[in-house]
Protein backbone atom coordinates (compact mmCIF):
# COMPACT_ATOMS: atom_id res chain seq x y z
CA UNK A 1 0.00 0.00 0.00
CA UNK A 2 1.25 3.48 -0.89
CA UNK A 3 1.44 5.58 2.30
CA UNK A 4 1.71 9.30 2.98
CA UNK A 5 3.98 8.94 6.00
CA UNK A 6 5.99 6.06 7.42
CA UNK A 7 7.79 6.40 10.74
CA UNK A 8 10.13 3.88 12.37
CA UNK A 9 12.53 3.69 15.28
CA UNK A 10 10.28 5.75 17.54
CA UNK A 11 9.18 5.28 21.12
CA UNK A 12 5.40 5.51 20.75
CA UNK A 13 3.06 5.76 23.72
CA UNK A 14 -0.23 4.95 22.03
CA UNK A 15 -2.80 5.56 24.82
CA UNK A 16 -4.31 2.32 23.56
CA UNK A 17 -4.59 0.21 26.69
CA UNK A 18 -4.59 -3.00 24.63
CA UNK A 19 -1.37 -2.06 22.80
CA UNK A 20 0.35 0.69 24.84
CA UNK A 21 3.78 0.74 23.16
CA UNK A 22 4.86 0.70 19.52
CA UNK A 23 7.91 1.62 17.47
CA UNK A 24 6.42 2.32 14.04
CA UNK A 25 3.35 3.88 12.44
CA UNK A 26 1.95 4.56 9.00
CA UNK A 27 -0.38 7.38 7.89
CA UNK A 28 -2.55 7.54 4.78
CA UNK A 29 -5.28 10.06 3.94
CA UNK A 30 -5.09 11.61 7.41
CA UNK A 31 -5.57 8.31 9.29
CA UNK A 32 -3.30 5.84 11.01
CA UNK A 33 -3.34 2.67 8.91
CA UNK A 34 -0.69 0.79 10.86
CA UNK A 35 0.69 0.98 14.41
CA UNK A 36 3.08 -1.68 15.64
CA UNK A 37 6.63 -2.88 15.26
CA UNK A 38 8.89 -2.31 12.29
CA UNK A 39 8.34 -5.77 10.88
CA UNK A 40 4.87 -4.71 9.77
CA UNK A 41 6.19 -1.86 7.63
CA UNK A 42 7.04 -4.21 4.77
CA UNK A 43 3.47 -3.92 3.46
CA UNK A 44 3.73 -0.15 2.92
CA UNK A 45 5.46 1.95 0.27
CA UNK A 46 6.77 5.47 0.67
CA UNK A 47 9.52 7.53 2.22
CA UNK A 48 10.49 6.20 5.65
CA UNK A 49 11.45 8.57 8.48
CA UNK A 50 13.82 7.16 11.09
CA UNK A 51 13.17 9.10 14.30
CA UNK A 52 16.20 7.76 16.10
CA UNK A 53 14.24 6.82 19.21
CA UNK A 54 12.28 10.07 19.60
CA UNK A 55 9.09 9.99 21.66
CA UNK A 56 5.61 10.06 20.10
CA UNK A 57 2.27 10.40 21.87
CA UNK A 58 -1.31 11.23 20.79
CA UNK A 59 -2.22 14.90 20.48
CA UNK A 60 -3.67 16.58 23.58
CA UNK A 61 -7.38 16.89 24.38
CA UNK A 62 -8.27 19.70 26.80
CA UNK A 63 -11.63 18.55 28.10
CA UNK A 64 -12.81 21.68 29.95
CA UNK A 65 -11.76 25.17 28.89
CA UNK A 66 -13.64 28.36 28.03
CA UNK A 67 -12.54 29.34 24.52
CA UNK A 68 -15.61 31.50 23.87
CA UNK A 69 -15.42 33.40 27.16
CA UNK A 70 -11.75 34.01 26.42
CA UNK A 71 -12.56 35.96 23.26
CA UNK A 72 -14.63 38.41 25.30
CA UNK A 73 -11.93 38.70 27.97
CA UNK A 74 -9.45 39.59 25.21
CA UNK A 75 -11.25 42.89 24.71
CA UNK A 76 -13.19 43.70 27.88
CA UNK A 77 -11.75 46.31 30.20
CA UNK A 78 -11.09 44.55 33.51
CA UNK A 79 -10.01 47.82 35.05
CA UNK A 80 -7.38 49.31 37.30
CA UNK A 81 -5.92 47.04 39.95
CA UNK A 82 -6.85 48.15 43.48
CA UNK A 83 -3.93 47.16 45.73
CA UNK A 84 -4.86 48.68 49.07
CA UNK A 85 -5.01 47.55 52.67
CA UNK A 86 -8.47 48.78 53.71
CA UNK A 87 -11.91 49.63 52.38
CA UNK A 88 -11.35 53.37 52.86
CA UNK A 89 -8.00 53.25 51.05
CA UNK A 90 -9.71 51.43 48.17
CA UNK A 91 -12.47 54.02 47.97
CA UNK A 92 -9.93 56.85 48.08
CA UNK A 93 -7.89 55.19 45.30
CA UNK A 94 -10.94 54.81 43.07
CA UNK A 95 -12.17 58.35 43.80
CA UNK A 96 -8.80 59.80 42.84
CA UNK A 97 -8.69 57.71 39.66
CA UNK A 98 -12.16 58.96 38.67
CA UNK A 99 -11.17 62.59 39.37
CA UNK A 100 -8.10 62.18 37.16
CA UNK A 101 -10.12 60.52 34.38
CA UNK A 102 -13.39 62.49 34.16
CA UNK A 103 -16.25 61.85 31.76
CA UNK A 104 -15.88 58.07 31.41
CA UNK A 105 -19.12 56.15 30.85
CA UNK A 106 -18.08 53.11 32.89
CA UNK A 107 -15.19 52.97 35.37
CA UNK A 108 -13.65 49.52 35.85
CA UNK A 109 -11.55 48.19 38.71
CA UNK A 110 -10.30 44.80 39.94
CA UNK A 111 -9.88 44.07 43.63
CA UNK A 112 -9.40 41.13 45.97
CA UNK A 113 -11.96 40.68 48.73
CA UNK A 114 -9.26 40.63 51.47
CA UNK A 115 -8.72 44.35 50.81
CA UNK A 116 -11.98 45.00 52.67
CA UNK A 117 -10.79 43.28 55.86
CA UNK A 118 -14.25 41.91 56.52
CA UNK A 119 -16.09 45.18 55.89
CA UNK A 120 -18.98 45.36 53.42
CA UNK A 121 -18.70 47.39 50.23
CA UNK A 122 -22.14 48.57 49.11
CA UNK A 123 -23.51 50.62 46.24
CA UNK A 124 -23.97 53.68 48.45
CA UNK A 125 -20.20 53.75 49.05
CA UNK A 126 -19.63 53.79 45.30
CA UNK A 127 -22.46 56.24 44.61
CA UNK A 128 -20.73 58.68 46.95
CA UNK A 129 -17.61 58.77 44.76
CA UNK A 130 -19.38 58.53 41.38
CA UNK A 131 -23.17 58.79 41.09
CA UNK A 132 -23.41 59.64 37.37
CA UNK A 133 -21.21 57.01 35.67
CA UNK A 134 -21.04 53.25 36.13
CA UNK A 135 -18.58 51.67 38.52
CA UNK A 136 -17.90 47.95 38.09
CA UNK A 137 -15.38 46.27 40.41
CA UNK A 138 -14.44 42.72 39.50
CA UNK A 139 -13.44 40.49 42.42
CA UNK A 140 -10.06 38.98 41.51
CA UNK A 141 -11.38 35.40 41.32
CA UNK A 142 -13.79 36.63 38.58
CA UNK A 143 -16.85 35.15 40.27
CA UNK A 144 -18.40 38.29 41.78
CA UNK A 145 -18.62 42.06 41.34
CA UNK A 146 -19.49 45.23 43.23
CA UNK A 147 -21.39 47.90 41.30
CA UNK A 148 -22.94 51.27 41.98
CA UNK A 149 -26.61 52.21 41.52
CA UNK A 150 -26.06 53.47 37.97
CA UNK A 151 -25.11 49.96 36.82
CA UNK A 152 -28.19 48.41 38.39
CA UNK A 153 -30.42 51.07 36.83
CA UNK A 154 -28.90 50.63 33.36
CA UNK A 155 -29.50 46.86 33.55
CA UNK A 156 -33.02 47.16 34.96
CA UNK A 157 -32.10 45.31 38.17
CA UNK A 158 -34.37 46.22 41.09
CA UNK A 159 -35.13 44.88 44.56
CA UNK A 160 -37.85 42.74 42.93
CA UNK A 161 -35.58 41.13 40.31
CA UNK A 162 -35.42 37.37 40.96
CA UNK A 163 -32.05 35.71 41.42
CA UNK A 164 -30.93 33.39 38.59
CA UNK A 165 -30.14 30.71 41.19
CA UNK A 166 -30.59 31.55 44.89
CA UNK A 167 -27.41 31.15 46.99
CA UNK A 168 -25.30 30.58 43.84
CA UNK A 169 -25.97 33.16 41.13
CA UNK A 170 -27.64 36.01 42.98
CA UNK A 171 -27.84 39.68 43.88
CA UNK A 172 -26.82 40.29 47.49
CA UNK A 173 -29.60 41.96 49.46
CA UNK A 174 -29.84 43.43 52.93
CA UNK A 175 -33.28 43.87 54.47
CA UNK A 176 -34.71 43.12 51.03
CA UNK A 177 -32.71 45.82 49.25
CA UNK A 178 -29.90 45.41 46.71
CA UNK A 179 -26.42 46.08 48.07
CA UNK A 180 -24.65 46.30 44.71
CA UNK A 181 -22.75 43.03 45.21
CA UNK A 182 -23.59 40.22 42.76
CA UNK A 183 -22.30 36.65 42.56
CA UNK A 184 -21.50 34.29 39.71
CA UNK A 185 -23.67 34.55 36.58
CA UNK A 186 -25.74 37.35 38.10
CA UNK A 187 -22.55 39.43 37.90
CA UNK A 188 -21.28 38.57 34.44
CA UNK A 189 -23.66 40.71 32.34
CA UNK A 190 -22.28 43.81 34.08
CA UNK A 191 -18.78 42.99 32.80
CA UNK A 192 -19.53 42.64 29.10
CA UNK A 193 -22.40 45.03 28.37
CA UNK A 194 -20.18 47.69 26.78
CA UNK A 195 -18.25 45.17 24.73
CA UNK A 196 -21.43 43.96 23.06
CA UNK A 197 -21.62 47.29 21.24
CA UNK A 198 -18.02 47.32 20.03
CA UNK A 199 -16.74 43.78 19.42
CA UNK A 200 -15.98 43.24 15.72
CA UNK A 201 -15.66 40.14 13.57
CA UNK A 202 -12.02 41.07 12.97
CA UNK A 203 -11.37 41.00 16.70
CA UNK A 204 -13.10 37.63 17.06
CA UNK A 205 -11.00 36.12 14.27
CA UNK A 206 -7.81 37.60 15.72
CA UNK A 207 -8.50 35.98 19.11
CA UNK A 208 -9.44 32.60 17.70
CA UNK A 209 -6.41 32.66 15.39
CA UNK A 210 -4.14 33.37 18.34
CA UNK A 211 -5.70 30.46 20.24
CA UNK A 212 -5.37 28.11 17.24
CA UNK A 213 -1.69 29.05 16.92
CA UNK A 214 -1.23 28.14 20.59
CA UNK A 215 -2.91 24.76 20.01
CA UNK A 216 -0.66 24.06 17.04
CA UNK A 217 2.40 24.96 19.08
CA UNK A 218 1.45 22.86 22.12
CA UNK A 219 -0.22 19.99 20.27
CA UNK A 220 -3.83 20.45 21.46
CA UNK A 221 -6.02 18.82 18.80
CA UNK A 222 -9.43 19.00 20.54
CA UNK A 223 -11.18 20.91 23.32
CA UNK A 224 -14.45 20.95 25.20
CA UNK A 225 -15.65 24.54 25.29
CA UNK A 226 -17.23 24.87 28.74
CA UNK A 227 -19.31 27.87 27.71
CA UNK A 228 -20.00 31.51 28.47
CA UNK A 229 -22.19 32.00 31.59
CA UNK A 230 -25.32 34.07 30.96
CA UNK A 231 -24.14 34.89 27.43
CA UNK A 232 -25.49 32.13 25.21
CA UNK A 233 -26.26 34.73 22.52
CA UNK A 234 -22.57 35.71 22.45
CA UNK A 235 -21.56 32.07 22.45
CA UNK A 236 -23.79 31.48 19.44
CA UNK A 237 -22.08 34.33 17.60
CA UNK A 238 -18.68 32.83 18.39
CA UNK A 239 -19.77 29.34 17.36
CA UNK A 240 -21.02 30.71 14.04
CA UNK A 241 -17.64 32.28 13.55
CA UNK A 242 -15.82 29.04 14.36
CA UNK A 243 -18.10 27.17 11.99
CA UNK A 244 -17.26 29.67 9.26
CA UNK A 245 -13.54 29.27 9.94
CA UNK A 246 -13.94 25.49 9.71
CA UNK A 247 -15.68 25.74 6.33
CA UNK A 248 -12.78 27.91 5.15
CA UNK A 249 -10.22 25.37 6.35
CA UNK A 250 -8.98 27.65 9.17
CA UNK A 251 -10.03 25.47 12.13
CA UNK A 252 -7.76 22.42 12.54
CA UNK A 253 -8.71 21.99 16.23
CA UNK A 254 -11.87 20.02 17.06
CA UNK A 255 -14.29 22.06 19.20
CA UNK A 256 -16.90 20.25 21.27
CA UNK A 257 -19.42 22.86 22.38
CA UNK A 258 -22.23 23.27 24.88
CA UNK A 259 -25.25 25.39 25.78
CA UNK A 260 -25.02 26.90 29.26
CA UNK A 261 -27.54 26.89 32.14
CA UNK A 262 -27.13 29.10 35.21
CA UNK A 263 -30.78 30.03 35.80
CA UNK A 264 -32.88 27.16 37.18
CA UNK A 265 -36.02 28.65 35.58
CA UNK A 266 -34.52 28.23 32.09
CA UNK A 267 -34.02 24.46 31.92
CA UNK A 268 -36.41 23.98 28.99
CA UNK A 269 -35.01 27.01 27.18
CA UNK A 270 -31.46 25.67 27.48
CA UNK A 271 -32.56 22.16 26.48
CA UNK A 272 -34.22 23.58 23.36
CA UNK A 273 -31.11 25.65 22.68
CA UNK A 274 -28.84 22.61 22.99
CA UNK A 275 -31.04 20.70 20.55
CA UNK A 276 -30.97 23.59 18.08
CA UNK A 277 -27.21 24.05 18.28
CA UNK A 278 -26.79 20.29 17.88
CA UNK A 279 -28.60 20.61 14.54
CA UNK A 280 -26.91 23.81 13.42
CA UNK A 281 -23.29 23.47 14.54
CA UNK A 282 -21.95 20.26 13.07
CA UNK A 283 -18.95 20.56 10.75
CA UNK A 284 -15.73 18.59 10.39
CA UNK A 285 -14.12 20.15 13.45
CA UNK A 286 -17.11 21.23 15.46
CA UNK A 287 -20.10 19.74 17.22
CA UNK A 288 -22.49 20.76 20.00
CA UNK A 289 -24.18 17.94 21.90
CA UNK A 290 -23.81 18.93 25.55
CA UNK A 291 -26.04 20.65 28.10
CA UNK A 292 -23.73 22.53 30.51
CA UNK A 293 -25.10 22.89 34.03
CA UNK A 294 -23.57 25.37 36.48
CA UNK A 295 -24.66 23.50 39.59
CA UNK A 296 -22.77 25.45 42.23
CA UNK A 297 -20.11 28.14 42.53
CA UNK A 298 -16.76 28.50 44.28
CA UNK A 299 -15.47 27.98 47.80
CA UNK A 300 -13.95 31.42 48.21
CA UNK A 301 -17.30 33.23 48.05
CA UNK A 302 -19.24 30.37 49.71
CA UNK A 303 -21.29 29.53 46.61
CA UNK A 304 -19.89 26.00 46.31
CA UNK A 305 -22.53 23.59 47.65
CA UNK A 306 -21.38 21.56 50.65
CA UNK A 307 -22.71 18.57 52.56
CA UNK A 308 -20.78 19.62 55.67
CA UNK A 309 -21.25 23.33 56.43
CA UNK A 310 -18.49 25.88 55.86
CA UNK A 311 -16.35 26.20 58.96
CA UNK A 312 -16.48 29.99 58.99
CA UNK A 313 -20.18 30.64 58.24
CA UNK A 314 -22.00 27.45 59.16
CA UNK A 315 -23.85 27.60 55.83
CA UNK A 316 -23.84 24.94 53.11
CA UNK A 317 -24.64 26.83 49.92
CA UNK A 318 -27.08 25.35 47.40
CA UNK A 319 -27.27 23.59 44.05
CA UNK A 320 -28.91 24.98 40.93
CA UNK A 321 -30.83 21.72 40.44
CA UNK A 322 -31.82 19.08 42.99
CA UNK A 323 -31.07 15.40 42.43
CA UNK A 324 -34.66 14.84 41.29
CA UNK A 325 -34.38 17.71 38.80
CA UNK A 326 -31.07 16.33 37.51
CA UNK A 327 -32.74 12.95 36.98
CA UNK A 328 -35.60 14.56 35.07
CA UNK A 329 -33.12 16.48 32.91
CA UNK A 330 -31.12 13.33 32.22
CA UNK A 331 -34.18 11.50 30.96
CA UNK A 332 -34.90 14.37 28.55
CA UNK A 333 -31.28 14.47 27.39
CA UNK A 334 -31.31 10.71 26.94
CA UNK A 335 -34.34 10.98 24.66
CA UNK A 336 -32.54 13.58 22.51
CA UNK A 337 -29.16 11.81 22.41
CA UNK A 338 -27.43 14.66 24.27
CA UNK A 339 -24.84 14.72 27.07
CA UNK A 340 -24.44 16.56 30.38
CA UNK A 341 -21.40 18.44 31.71
CA UNK A 342 -21.67 19.87 35.22
CA UNK A 343 -19.74 22.47 37.22
CA UNK A 344 -19.34 20.72 40.59
CA UNK A 345 -16.90 22.32 43.00
CA UNK A 346 -18.56 21.27 46.26
CA UNK A 347 -19.43 17.86 47.62
CA UNK A 348 -23.19 18.50 47.60
CA UNK A 349 -23.14 19.57 43.95
CA UNK A 350 -21.54 16.36 42.71
CA UNK A 351 -23.71 14.30 45.06
CA UNK A 352 -26.84 15.81 43.48
CA UNK A 353 -25.51 14.73 40.08
CA UNK A 354 -24.60 11.23 41.27
CA UNK A 355 -28.01 10.79 42.91
CA UNK A 356 -29.71 12.08 39.76
CA UNK A 357 -27.77 9.67 37.56
CA UNK A 358 -28.66 6.79 39.87
CA UNK A 359 -32.36 7.67 39.62
CA UNK A 360 -32.27 8.03 35.83
CA UNK A 361 -30.36 4.78 35.33
CA UNK A 362 -32.84 2.97 37.55
CA UNK A 363 -35.74 4.39 35.54
CA UNK A 364 -34.27 3.82 32.06
CA UNK A 365 -32.20 0.67 32.59
CA UNK A 366 -30.27 -0.40 29.49
CA UNK A 367 -31.83 2.46 27.52
CA UNK A 368 -29.80 5.03 29.48
CA UNK A 369 -26.97 6.46 27.32
CA UNK A 370 -26.12 9.97 28.60
CA UNK A 371 -22.43 10.72 29.14
CA UNK A 372 -22.22 12.73 32.35
CA UNK A 373 -19.12 14.65 33.40
CA UNK A 374 -18.54 16.35 36.75
CA UNK A 375 -15.87 19.05 36.49
CA UNK A 376 -13.60 20.56 39.19
CA UNK A 377 -14.43 18.21 42.11
CA UNK A 378 -12.46 20.17 44.67
CA UNK A 379 -14.10 18.56 47.69
CA UNK A 380 -15.67 15.10 47.90
CA UNK A 381 -17.37 13.12 50.64
CA UNK A 382 -15.48 9.85 51.10
CA UNK A 383 -18.56 7.71 50.56
CA UNK A 384 -19.21 9.30 47.15
CA UNK A 385 -15.81 8.57 45.61
CA UNK A 386 -16.62 5.01 44.51
CA UNK A 387 -19.92 6.07 42.96
CA UNK A 388 -18.34 7.73 39.91
CA UNK A 389 -17.07 4.39 38.63
CA UNK A 390 -20.22 2.56 39.71
CA UNK A 391 -22.50 5.01 37.88
CA UNK A 392 -20.24 5.69 34.88
CA UNK A 393 -19.85 9.39 35.71
CA UNK A 394 -16.69 10.96 34.30
CA UNK A 395 -14.46 12.90 36.73
CA UNK A 396 -12.80 15.97 35.21
CA UNK A 397 -9.99 17.64 37.17
CA UNK A 398 -7.87 20.70 36.44
CA UNK A 399 -4.49 19.45 37.69
CA UNK A 400 -2.60 22.74 37.68
CA UNK A 401 -4.96 23.89 40.46
CA UNK A 402 -3.23 21.29 42.65
CA UNK A 403 -0.35 23.75 42.88
CA UNK A 404 -1.83 24.89 46.18
CA UNK A 405 -0.88 28.14 47.84
CA UNK A 406 -4.29 28.82 49.32
CA UNK A 407 -4.24 26.13 52.01
CA UNK A 408 -4.48 28.63 54.93
CA UNK A 409 -7.56 30.21 53.34
CA UNK A 410 -9.10 26.80 52.73
CA UNK A 411 -8.55 25.81 56.37
CA UNK A 412 -10.60 28.86 57.41
CA UNK A 413 -13.33 27.95 54.93
CA UNK A 414 -13.48 24.19 55.40
CA UNK A 415 -11.67 23.32 58.58
CA UNK A 416 -8.34 21.50 58.84
CA UNK A 417 -9.44 18.00 57.84
CA UNK A 418 -11.41 18.85 54.70
CA UNK A 419 -8.91 21.49 53.58
CA UNK A 420 -6.22 18.80 53.52
CA UNK A 421 -8.35 16.39 51.45
CA UNK A 422 -8.93 18.30 48.22
CA UNK A 423 -8.47 17.35 44.55
CA UNK A 424 -8.29 13.62 45.22
CA UNK A 425 -7.38 12.65 41.68
CA UNK A 426 -5.38 9.54 42.58
CA UNK A 427 -8.11 8.17 44.83
CA UNK A 428 -10.71 8.75 42.11
CA UNK A 429 -8.47 7.12 39.47
CA UNK A 430 -7.90 4.07 41.64
CA UNK A 431 -11.65 3.49 42.04
CA UNK A 432 -11.77 2.73 38.30
CA UNK A 433 -13.57 5.96 37.39
CA UNK A 434 -12.76 7.56 34.05
CA UNK A 435 -10.65 10.64 34.86
CA UNK A 436 -9.93 13.38 32.32
CA UNK A 437 -7.69 16.44 32.64
CA UNK A 438 -8.29 20.04 31.63
CA UNK A 439 -6.92 23.57 31.97
CA UNK A 440 -10.22 25.42 32.71
CA UNK A 441 -9.22 28.97 31.78
CA UNK A 442 -11.48 31.88 30.92
CA UNK A 443 -8.94 34.25 29.33
CA UNK A 444 -6.24 33.72 26.70
CA UNK A 445 -3.74 36.34 27.98
CA UNK A 446 -0.28 34.72 27.64
CA UNK A 447 -1.67 31.14 27.63
CA UNK A 448 0.66 30.11 30.49
CA UNK A 449 -2.01 28.23 32.51
CA UNK A 450 -3.36 26.63 29.31
CA UNK A 451 -0.10 24.67 28.95
CA UNK A 452 -1.02 20.95 29.19
CA UNK A 453 2.52 20.07 30.26
CA UNK A 454 2.07 22.38 33.25
CA UNK A 455 -1.02 20.36 34.12
CA UNK A 456 1.03 17.18 33.81
CA UNK A 457 3.82 18.51 36.03
CA UNK A 458 1.53 19.65 38.84
CA UNK A 459 -0.53 16.48 38.53
CA UNK A 460 2.65 14.49 39.14
CA UNK A 461 4.10 16.70 41.92
CA UNK A 462 1.24 18.75 43.52
CA UNK A 463 3.70 21.62 43.87
CA UNK A 464 5.75 24.02 41.79
CA UNK A 465 9.45 24.87 41.84
CA UNK A 466 11.85 27.35 40.29
CA UNK A 467 11.85 25.09 37.24
CA UNK A 468 8.08 25.25 36.75
CA UNK A 469 6.95 27.22 33.71
CA UNK A 470 4.47 29.44 35.54
CA UNK A 471 4.29 32.91 37.06
CA UNK A 472 6.80 33.63 39.82
CA UNK A 473 4.11 34.23 42.47
CA UNK A 474 2.81 30.70 41.83
CA UNK A 475 6.16 29.02 42.46
CA UNK A 476 5.37 27.27 45.73
CA UNK A 477 7.63 24.50 46.96
CA UNK A 478 5.33 22.93 49.53
CA UNK A 479 3.42 19.87 48.31
CA UNK A 480 -0.34 20.42 48.37
CA UNK A 481 -2.07 17.79 50.53
CA UNK A 482 -2.91 14.99 50.30
CA UNK A 483 0.65 14.25 49.25
CA UNK A 484 -0.25 10.72 48.08
CA UNK A 485 -2.65 12.03 45.41
CA UNK A 486 0.14 12.46 42.84
CA UNK A 487 -0.22 10.78 39.45
CA UNK A 488 2.22 9.01 37.11
CA UNK A 489 3.22 10.46 33.74
CA UNK A 490 1.40 7.64 31.95
CA UNK A 491 -1.80 8.48 33.81
CA UNK A 492 -1.43 12.16 32.99
CA UNK A 493 -1.04 11.36 29.30
CA UNK A 494 -4.04 9.01 29.32
CA UNK A 495 -6.19 11.65 30.99
CA UNK A 496 -5.15 14.22 28.40
CA UNK A 497 -5.73 11.89 25.44
CA UNK A 498 -8.01 8.84 25.30
CA UNK A 499 -9.94 9.68 28.48
CA UNK A 500 -10.65 13.17 27.18
CA UNK A 501 -11.76 11.68 23.87
CA UNK A 502 -14.18 9.37 25.67
CA UNK A 503 -15.62 12.34 27.58
CA UNK A 504 -16.20 14.17 24.29
CA UNK A 505 -17.60 11.07 22.60
CA UNK A 506 -14.93 11.06 19.90
CA UNK A 507 -12.94 8.02 21.03
CA UNK A 508 -13.59 6.25 17.70
CA UNK A 509 -11.61 8.95 15.90
CA UNK A 510 -9.24 10.56 18.40
CA UNK A 511 -7.37 10.12 21.67
CA UNK A 512 -5.03 7.24 20.81
CA UNK A 513 -2.65 6.11 18.13
CA UNK A 514 -4.56 3.24 16.54
CA UNK A 515 -5.25 2.10 13.00
CA UNK A 516 -8.38 3.79 11.69
CA UNK A 517 -8.16 6.90 13.88
CA UNK A 518 -7.22 10.43 12.90
CA UNK A 519 -3.46 10.85 12.65
CA UNK A 520 -3.20 13.37 15.51
CA UNK A 521 0.21 12.89 17.11
CA UNK A 522 3.13 14.74 18.66
CA UNK A 523 6.88 14.18 18.34
CA UNK A 524 9.21 15.11 21.21
CA UNK A 525 12.98 15.18 21.14
CA UNK A 526 13.07 13.83 24.70
CA UNK A 527 11.28 10.86 26.26
CA UNK A 528 8.39 12.17 28.35
CA UNK A 529 8.06 8.84 30.16
CA UNK A 530 11.47 9.29 31.77
CA UNK A 531 11.65 13.10 31.91
CA UNK A 532 12.17 14.85 35.25
CA UNK A 533 8.89 15.79 36.89
CA UNK A 534 10.25 19.10 38.16
CA UNK A 535 10.20 21.45 35.20
CA UNK A 536 8.10 19.04 33.10
CA UNK A 537 6.02 22.10 32.11
CA UNK A 538 8.89 23.28 29.89
CA UNK A 539 8.37 20.39 27.49
CA UNK A 540 6.97 21.14 24.07
CA UNK A 541 6.56 19.00 20.94
CA UNK A 542 9.09 19.53 18.17
CA UNK A 543 6.57 18.34 15.57
CA UNK A 544 2.77 18.42 15.64
CA UNK A 545 0.40 16.56 13.28
CA UNK A 546 -3.39 16.94 13.13
CA UNK A 547 -5.13 14.62 10.69
CA UNK A 548 -1.77 13.71 9.19
CA UNK A 549 -1.01 17.36 8.35
CA UNK A 550 2.06 18.92 9.87
CA UNK A 551 1.10 21.92 12.01
CA UNK A 552 4.59 22.57 13.38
Amino acid sequence: MKADQIIKNAKIFTSNKDYPQASALVVKDGKFVYVGDEAGLSEYEGEVTDLGGKFIMPAIIDSHVHITTSVAFDYVDLGERVDCSSKQEALDFMAEYIRNNPGVESYRFMMGKPVLNGEELVKEDLDAICPDSEIVILEEECHSVWVNSRVLENHGITDDTPDPAPEICYYVRKDGHLTGNAFEAAAWPFLFAQLQKTLTDEQIEASFTRWIDFCKDQGVCAVFDAGFPEHNEWQERFYKYLQGMDKQGKLPVYVDGCYFLTNRRKVQEVLDGTKRWNREFTTEHMKVHTFKLFNDGTQKIHTAAMVTPYADTGKTGATTLTAEEVADLLMKLNEEGLDLHVHTVGEQSSRAVLDGVEMARKELGDDYHVRVTCAHLEVQVDSDLDRFAELGVIANFTPWWNIGGDLPDKIVLLGEERARKQFRCRTMWDTGALVAWSSDNVAYLDFAPWNPYLGMEIGMTRCSTEKTNIYDYMKLFEVYPPENEVMTVEEMILGYTINGAIQLGIEDAKGSIEAGKDADFLVFDNDLLTAEHEGFSNNKPSEVYFGGKKMK
